[in-house]
């Protein structure tokens, strides 16, 4: 039998009936995984022997939530072929798909329980004359039919969602356990009442009384607790006492019902409650903020937040016209508090704002005309916290001063040691004395935790406040009051500063005081100890490779420091150098352009060409003019601003002298120069691993740089041991997600592919490109430089059709965020028609090569090795279309240019002597052609080995090509 976990109690029952009349019954709960087609998942209900009976309802319908077509199709697959397997009931009155109809379900609704029984008994085969009960036993009661005795009990949710595990929990703990009672405990709004309230529903058959009591006060819970004294039929005098001690000791007693279930829902206060609850044969169920119920003999259950699937299928059906995507974006903003997902999502049902504007004006606080209060979560959520935090204040206000301290901290994780952290002298008055008391500290926190306030994390170490308790608290604070905590959260961060953010071994430090600067306010913080936290933040954030976070970051501070300090201030300036950087860094390189210039301007101005200001902006601007593809003109600006920090410095090892000697390196390789660069770069990495060490950051990426320039000259095997070497210790240093750590795998991968070890290189490829799309983004510099290699790839070793995709998105990338003159564009494009090669658009092949052959030579000179590749490929498109004439005179052409400018023994160079003999051959010039062959199958046997595939390739004559390779800028 299938059923949806919502209908369990029609489950028991129906199992109970065929299990009396000989049928043994497995119980098997319906759950439908998001990604598991239906179709699946009723071919795996067909693997068990015998007949598969289905207890159909809206909800088991709406699990997944998948639509009608898709339970259509299924049905129809699955059922109508195996209909002789197949038996259903139907338990509700909504419309369900049509298909369904293949099922031929009894109806047992809005019926009595024999005329239900004598339906379904019908339906299965079996005989309906009733039988007698003589097992003795207390069987399930009928699902429409209430317990004996049922009150306070609040109406069903019908948008209940998921939380099996939870309601499976708290039957086994009543049914396997000694504790007399079970407590739901959680932070407000996160569901525990209708937790309680959908275990009642599916589990009240196997209850004779089921009593709803509101235990938010003593008063109250007494007062309904006596009410149930008449409807057990007990015979008491009025007084509240009396009957109370009459329900405790016929519940105890189990007289006249055993079986019989208490809640107790908002049980926050044990000290003034657990005296008068029940025990007995029955069950109590306790809601509660306070885990101090667990030292009252109740056995604690948790109920934390949905997970993301529970949270999307429930605003599903809130909010139908939300996607999924949308669900999961809403769901992801409000951290899957199931209240207020209910009473956003109920919003959102009656409104046609997209989910991201309205995520944007919850940004602003979780406002009452925001949010749609429902019958199912009738509180609103700002309203229930303010319950709880006026109970704080009354009972202990030092614990409330805390919070507020906290609100200016980030939502989320807050270390406690940072907390602590305010200097003693600039504590707030209010907090003074639970900083310095230790055991009212612990005290304090403790309570919070028991009421759900905040979570302690990392065995006391941090503690957890939810982005919505967050809001609440701070907007409720005294602005007076505000600014002083404020700047207390601003002294601590600045206390906790390691103060070295090229440090790698303090990064795990700036990472937990970067949430906080935008909570404390740092921007607008005049103290110049606060000001220098801000920058060291923002080059943390860039050497960390946090350039999204870096960037929200700048763009604060300089819009706040623009106003406070004036455009000329030094500071700003500094600032802009730090916001140039991660402006670069995410490819906004018109903007980072501007920004440098501006720099170089005004220090060049102001102190002349050999200040060290001027320099340190020149060098960012010659960074923007690579990235931007203006090579010969940042040579020019790298070459002088080297030149002048080896005369202000006097050392050639410093530093300075080597990060400018390695931009001007950068320059060489995107000039094409590889040996220049090479040659550089060798001495940039032996004085960096005297300096700085082998594992310093600068060190490793002149490991990168070195490595690839040993693999642009055609030196793959060397390349790939210096690179393999320099992974490892990437990892170890930087960690496995750096984006340095990236691109060294990346680089790795291509030494791989090109040493013709593909089955290694494929696998990291992929895996660089996954990592890093999730790491900075598929927009970013890096991961269009990993995904233009991966495309390659796939377009060789057998997906066409992931090739043809990622090098379209490339190209399209690089169009608009450099423009079509770049050479990047060319080279985007010389790709893009090989792929269009592979796949037998030759027209538009040769069209697209031939473009980007002209747009390559426009772009960097004749010259260029990536002009010769370009030109490889056009020869190329020009011979399969026959037209042998232009092909033959690309190749004369770049053949010894390709010598003249990489050396006779470069892949590029003897690629191109093959494309040489293919043409002369065909022109006809035989004896020509086969001697200039010769001489490059040997070269290639020399250099390459007989087995590497380009090797093989030549000497089966298969055309040779060239794949551009993006390179950092």
């Amino acid at each position: 039998m299938s059923y949806a976990g919502f209908n369990r109690a029609w489950a028991v029952w129906i199992a109970d009936l065929l299990e009396r009349r000989g049928l043994r019954v497995t119980q098997r709960r319906w759950d439908l995984p998001e990604g598991v087609p239906v179709a699946d998942a009723l071919h795996d209900l067909l693997a068990t022997p015998g007949q598969v009976l289905l207890v159909l309802s809206e909800w088991y319908f709406q699990l997944g939530p998948r639509s009608h077509a898709e339970w259509n199709t299924a049905l129809r697959e699955v059922v109508a072929p195996n209909a002789d397997r197949f038996a259903a009931v139907s338990i509700t009155s909504t419309p369900v798909p049509s298909a369904a109809a293949v099922l031929a379900p009894a109806d047992l609704r809005d019926m009595d329980a024999r005329e239900a029984e004598r339906r379904l008994l019908d339906r299965v085969g079996l005989p309906t004359e009733p039988l007698p009960d003589d097992s003795g036993r207390v069987r399930p009661r009928f699902p429409l039919e209430q317990p004996e005795v049922w009150g306070g009990v609040p109406r069903r949710n019908v948008r209940f969602t998921g939380r099996e595990a939870l309601l499976t929990e708290v039957r086994r703990l009543f049914q396997d356990t000694d504790f007399g009672a079970v407590a739901l405990h959680g932070m407000s709004g996160v569901g525990k009442t209708q937790l309680a309230m959908e275990y009642v529903y599916r589990f009240s058959s196997e209850y004779d009384v089921v009593w709803w009591v509101p235990a938010e006060r003593r008063v109250t819970y007494r007062e309904r607790l006596a009410q149930l004294a008449p409807a057990l039929g007990l015979v008491t005098g009025q007084e509240y006492g009396e009957r109370i001690r009459a329900v405790r000791q016929a519940l105890h007693r189990g007289e006249p019902y055993g079986r019989w279930l208490l809640v107790a829902d908002g049980a926050d206060e044990p000290d003034l409650l657990w005296d008068m609850l029940p025990t007995g044969p029955g069950d109590v169920l306790l809601t509660t903020r306070n885990s101090e119920w667990a030292q009252h003999g109740a056995a604690l259950l948790e109920v934390p937040f949905y997970d993301r699937r529970e949270s999307v299928a429930f605003i599903r059906r809130r909010a139908p016209r939300l996607t999924e995507a949308e669900a999961d974006q809403l769901a992801e903003a409000l951290e899957d508090l199931p209240l207020l997902l209910d009473q956003t999502a109920g919003w959102l049902r009656d409104s046609d704002m997209s989910v991201q504007e309205y995520i944007a004006l919850l940004g602003g606080g979780a406002d009452q005309d925001v949010v749609s209060v429902s019958a199912d979560f009738p509180l609103a959520f700002r309203t229930a916290w303010a319950i709880l935090l006026n109970r704080l204040w009354e009972t202990a206000p030092e614990s409330l001063d805390l919070l507020r301290l906290c609100a200016f901290f980030s939502p989320g994780s807050i270390p406690v040691r940072l907390l602590k952290g305010i200097p003693a002298g600039e504590r707030p008055e209010s907090l003074a004395g639970l900083m310095r008391d230790p055991v009212l500290w612990d005290r304090t926190l403790e309570r919070l935790s028991q009421y759900s306030v905040i979570r302690l994390e990392s065995q006391g170490a941090a503690l957890y406040m939810h982005r919505m308790v967050h809001q609440v608290v701070r907007q409720d604070i005294p602005w007076e009051d505000a600014e002083e905590f404020a700047a207390a959260v601003r002294r601590a961060l600045v206390a906790a500063v390691p103060g070295r953010p090229g440090d790698p071994e303090a990064w795990p430090a700036y990472a937990e005081i970067v949430p906080h600067l935008e909570y404390a306010d740092a921007m607008h913080d005049t103290d110049p100890a606060v000001q220098k936290l801000v920058v060291d933040c923002l080059r943390y954030l860039y050497l960390s490779g946090e350039y999204g976070t870096g960037l929200h970051l700048a763009e604060l501070a300089v819009s706040a420091w623009q106003s406070l300090l004036g455009p000329d201030h030094p500071l700003l300036w500094d600032l802009g150098h730090h916001y140039a950087n991660l402006l670069r860094a995410v490819g906004d390189y018109r903007h980072s352009e501007a920004v440098s210039r501006a720099a170089a301007e005004r220090h060049g101005a102001v102190g002349g060409h050999r200040d060290g200001e001027y320099l340190r902006a020149a060098g960012s601007l010659a960074a923007d003019l690579r990235a931007l593809g203006r090579y010969e003109e940042a040579y020019g600006l790298s070459q002088e601003v080297c030149d002048r920090y080896e005369e202000l410095m006097g050392d050639e090892d410093d530093p300075a002298v080597l990060a400018a000697r390695n931009n001007l390196a950068v320059s060489l390789r995107l000039l094409g120069d590889y040996g220049r660069a090479r040659d550089a770069d060798r001495g940039i990495l032996h004085a960096r691993d005297r300096v700085l060490g082998p594992r310093h950051p600068w060190t490793l990426f002149s490991e990168i740089s070195y490595a690839t320039d040993l693999r642009l000259l055609g030196l793959s095997a060397d390349a790939a041991s210096v690179q393999a070497g320099s992974v490892q210790r990437h990892h170890a240093q930087l960690g496995p997600d750096h984006p340095q750590t990236l691109h060294a795998e990346h680089n790795l991968a291509v030494c791989n592919y090109q040493s013709g070890q593909s089955v290694e290189a494929g696998q990291l490829f992929a895996s660089v490109q996954v990592r890093a799309e999730r790491v900075v983004g598929e927009d970013d510099p890096l991961s269009l430089m990993f995904a233009a290699a991966h495309c390659c790839f796939a377009r060789e070793h057998g997906d066409i059709a992931q090739a043809r995709e990622m090098g379209e998105s490339v190209a399209a990338h690089y169009e608009r965020m450099l423009g079509p003159g770049h050479p990047f564009v060319a080279g985007a494009h010389a790709n893009q028609a090989l792929i269009l090669r592979a796949v037998g658009a030759h027209d538009e092949s040769r069209a697209l090569a031939d473009q980007a052959f002209d747009d390559m030579t426009r772009a960097v000179g004749p010259r260029h090795p990536w002009t010769l590749g370009c030109a490889l490929n056009a020869s190329a498109a020009a011979a399969l279309a026959g037209d042998h004439d232009a092909a033959l005179a690309v190749s004369r052409d770049t053949a010894p240019k390709s010598r003249d400018v990489l050396g006779r023994r470069h892949p590029l160079s003897l690629s191109a002597l093959i494309a040489l003999a293919a043409d002369l051959r065909a022109w006809g010039d035989r004896p020509v052609a086969d001697k200039t062959e010769d001489a490059a199958l040997r070269d290639l046997v020399a250099t390459r080995g007989p087995d590497h595939p380009g090797t093989r390739a030549a000497r089966n004559r298969q055309r040779p090509h060239w794949d551009f390779e993006p390179l950092t800028t």
